[in-house]
């Protein structure tokens, strides 16, 4: 049977909902999509548009990633969520790209949403390889 662990991490971003922080199966981590809340503020926004909002998601994955035994560079898919597409979706990309090593980018879906929680413009979700 496939081994499987929750992680809720006191260190990491407060829950926007009733969720696992990461899900760890086998040798795959799940990490829940990540807001671009500010650490130890609740469920505050970071300030600012999309460039500051996205590199706090990056930050928030990689605060999850490091609670629960996961590595940025073995992130094999993403999802990005994104409320205003045509306008954020070049910076966000640009932003996203700059976070990974040459050739390390990640498969990835993005698209767009109506709206995300807490009044976020971008979520990020991942997968990694353990």
């Amino acid at each position: 049977m496939l081994e499987v662990t929750r992680f809720l991490l006191p260190d990491a971003p407060q829950r926007v909902a009733p969720f696992s922080h990461a899900v760890r199966a086998g040798d795959f981590l799940f990490v829940t999509g990540q807001m671009p809340t500010l650490p130890g503020g609740g469920m505050r926004l970071v300030e600012g548009g999309i460039e500051p909002q996205t590199r706090q998601v990056i930050e928030n994955l990689k605060t999850v990633l490091s609670g629960s035994g996961g590595a940025w560079k073995r992130a094999v898919f993403a999802r990005v969520y994104l409320t205003e597409f045509v306008r954020d979706y070049p910076a966000m990309n640009a932003i996203w790209e700059a976070s990974f090593p040459p050739g390390g980018l990640p498969a990835r879906t993005c698209v767009g949403v109506t709206a995300l929680a807490v009044g976020a413009l971008v979520e990020i979700d991942l997968v990694v390889a353990l």
